[in-house]
């Protein structure tokens, strides 16, 4: 019998209170049999988000073990990331699953793909809201269009044919992250840029497939002008010099250990 995977689901979580209880919903259907943890790590967010996240995991027993987090500071989405590889690489996961907790992306997306073994191939399996076969709800003409063009300049400067910069469905084999090369990767929305250019330089086998991706009442935290002037800067500090790109220090704060706290632990329904 072939040996079954141990897959953890990490989903950060901020200020997404009304969303990650719809996010949890998704956990119940056919995905679950896959899932051995789910890790829902709380980058001190200002809302009742940790508490609806309780809540919820109590009412919904599940079938496997539940786990939340909070982080020691506010590390950002790339810091709760992670928060999360170590967390995978500590506990001997085969294989981490980034589901964001803002309800854009379903991780019924992955599905066919874990139903078929095929993300087994690749070290690096990303959605992609920007390929044939993708679905964009209520995303603009004009970011749509933004973001292919950025898709484009990674292609070009990697070499690799890039359909994503960085959605909220990824999936990761964990042996890949052992060598901690996203340690100095930066800790803002800019960690998933930094991961495309690392994996292209460490030549991970890397697969995008395509998701659907909506917007509806989700609040943006990214600043669209200073971000793009940003991605580009990092791009072509790439290209210039591939090597002292991927081992430079990229963080604003250097954090010697990104540490969170467990503040509630729910068990597999057939064991309680």
């Amino acid at each position: 019998m072939e040996k079954k995977d141990k897959i953890l689901l990490f989903i950060p979580m901020y200020n997404c209170e009304k969303q990650i209880v719809r996010v949890l919903e998704q956990l119940k259907g056919e995905v679950a049999p896959f899932i051995a943890e789910t890790v829902i790590i709380n980058n001190r967010s200002t809302d009742n988000g940790e508490n609806a996240v309780i809540e919820k995991l109590k009412s919904l027993e599940l079938p496997f073990a539940a786990n939340v987090l909070r982080n020691n500071e506010n590390y950002g989405l790339g810091g709760s990331h992670k928060v999360a590889f170590a967390y995978a690489i500590k506990n001997c996961f085969d294989y981490i699953i980034v589901l964001h907790g803002d309800d854009q992306g379903d991780i019924a997306n992955i599905l066919p793909y874990m139903k078929s073994g095929e993300y087994r191939d690749f070290d690096c399996f990303l959605g992609a809201r920007f390929m044939k076969g993708s679905k964009l709800q209520g995303y603009s003409k004009f970011r749509t269009i933004g973001n292919c063009v950025y898709d484009e300049l990674f292609s070009l400067g990697t070499g690799k044919a890039i359909y994503d910069l960085g959605s909220g469905l990824n999936m990761y084999r964990v042996e890949a992250l052992k060598s901690h090369f996203w340690e100095k990767y930066k800790d803002d929305l800019m960690f998933n840029y930094c991961m495309v250019l690392g994996g292209a330089y460490y030549k991970l086998k890397t697969q995008f497939f395509p998701i659907v991706w909506r917007e509806d009442d989700q609040v943006s935290n990214v600043k669209m002008v200073n971000q793009a002037i940003t991605v580009l800067q990092m791009l072509f500090s790439y290209v210039k010099n591939k090597k002292r790109f991927i081992e430079a220090e990229h963080r604003d704060k250097i954090i010697l250990e990104y540490s969170a706290q467990t503040v509630f632990q729910s068990l597999p329904k057939d064991v309680l």
